[in-house]
């Protein structure tokens, strides 16, 4: 194999290790995304948003953004990224970094409503009716973030799968190189 070939390969090892952590992370962000809810089964803000509930999602959100944090550091500390393939991926997974901080901000600007919502009960209805807008809003918001981070992992993933199945293709083909053959050899003395 060639030295030039070589530099770009992800070890087998490695590739499968981060799919198998992308996937986790890809299900978790996933799973959030459809079991934080902030309407009620009618489509309706509850009448009393729980403001711990709702700061509770942020906090969980952030500690799942720390986790894609943590995954695309380790992968940029990587010699992978170099790589064609590895830079790629880096591209997906800095997405997904950045897609998984704004989900946490938005789920603490929808606590954030809540509270104000609930500590003016005695409000103006136009202004109830802006802070559960923007309640929802950015509920929606940051469940698209987990959605959309979930993607970028997914896509991280399948850039290592693609670079996989180009190894698979690669190995026949250098397994039947073997050694460069040996020069001409020069017996029988001068030709004229």
């Amino acid at each position: 194999m060639t030295p030039d070939i070589q530099r770009e390969l992800i070890p087998r090892a490695a590739a499968h290790h981060l799919i198998g952590a992308l996937n986790a992370m890809k299900d978790k962000l996933v799973t959030a995304a459809e079991r934080w809810q902030l309407l009620d089964e009618n489509g309706d803000v509850p009448a009393t948003s729980s403001y711990a509930a709702l700061l509770q999602h942020a906090a969980d959100a952030q500690g799942l953004s720390r986790d894609v944090l943590r995954l695309t550091a380790d992968f940029a500390r990587s010699p992978h990224l170099t790589t064609r393939d590895g830079s790629t991926v880096l591209r997906h997974l800095a997405t997904a970094a950045t897609m998984s901080s704004h989900a946490t901000s938005h789920f603490t600007e929808t606590a954030e409503f809540a509270l104000a919502l609930a500590l003016a009960l005695s409000a103006d209805p136009t202004d109830r009716h802006y802070l559960k807008n923007r309640m929802v809003i950015d509920h929606a918001s940051a469940r698209a973030f987990l959605r959309r981070t979930s993607e970028s992992l997914r896509d991280a993933a399948k850039g290592l799968d693609d670079h996989l199945a180009f190894q698979r293709f690669l190995a026949p083909l250098i397994s039947q190189e073997g050694p460069p053959p040996p020069p001409p050899s020069t017996q029988g003395g001068r030709h004229r």
